[in-house]
């Protein structure tokens, strides 16, 4: 049977989901709370992981060891680096990757970990089609993209910061501080993922006026589309 962990980095991002689950247990674990129980009747664990890629690697690490999570889903907020991806707006991810890491110094391409053996962390096919479907479906006013999220131990709202990340990382749709870390932690125990980001601001010289103004509606848009699609996993 399916266990579905989710993620949220700060607390407005899983609030929602928590108010509607059915709680059987809860478990402290690195300063961390898990919810097991189950949303719309699918097992499920829900956790704040708390902000940054460390916080989200040991998460995942958790639900894997500890729960035995069958899927991981990544709900939380992002900024745009795509002028066609406005505030509100969802990013599914089809893959992620650090937008941090520079090892260029040994030969490695830039966002690589050395001896990884790979760039990218690339979500399931599954997942992706699954998240779609459900934002078209509870959130029918809202445009649903699929692309790259990338991912660094930064808040950007700095224009040249935000310049350089798509300078170096062409496509990208938004950056944020934890997805890439659940991707990598899914990947390297072979479960399936996904990240979704609502649009909260546009990494720029806005976003310090932005974040906070449009942080809860944007995670309530991500919060909706998962409730709906863990019934369908």
């Amino acid at each position: 049977m399916n266990k579905i962990g989710i993620i949220g980095a700060m607390e407005i991002e899983v609030e929602t989901l928590k108010s509607h689950m059915q709680i059987t247990n809860t478990l402290e674990r690195a300063s961390m709370t898990f919810l097991e129980g189950s949303l719309q009747g699918i097992p499920t664990v829900i956790v704040r992981s708390g902000i940054g890629k460390v916080n989200a690697g040991i998460c995942v690490q958790i639900l894997a060891d500890i729960f035995q999570a069958t899927h991981i889903i990544n709900t939380g907020v992002a900024g745009s680096l795509n002028a066609a991806i406005d505030i509100g707006d969802i990013v599914v991810s089809t893959d992620t990757l650090y937008h941090d890491v520079d090892a260029t110094g040994f030969g490695y391409p830039l966002g690589e970990i050395p001896q990884l053996g790979t760039l990218t962390f690339t979500a399931d096919a599954e997942m992706i089609a699954r998240a779609r479907t459900s934002c078209e479906t509870v959130n029918p006013d809202i445009k649903v993209f699929e692309g790259r999220i990338v991912s660094g131990d930064q808040f950007i709202s700095d224009p040249q910061v935000k310049d350089t990340i798509l300078a170096n990382f062409p496509g990208s749709c938004c950056t944020e501080m934890e997805g890439a870390a659940i991707a990598h932690a899914s990947w390297l125990n072979h479960i399936p993922f996904v990240i979704i980001r609502a649009i909260s601001d546009k990494a720029d010289d806005s976003a310090h006026m932005d974040y906070p103004a449009f942080e809860k509606a944007a995670a309530e848009h991500s919060a909706r589309l998962v409730e709906h699609m863990v019934q369908h996993l």
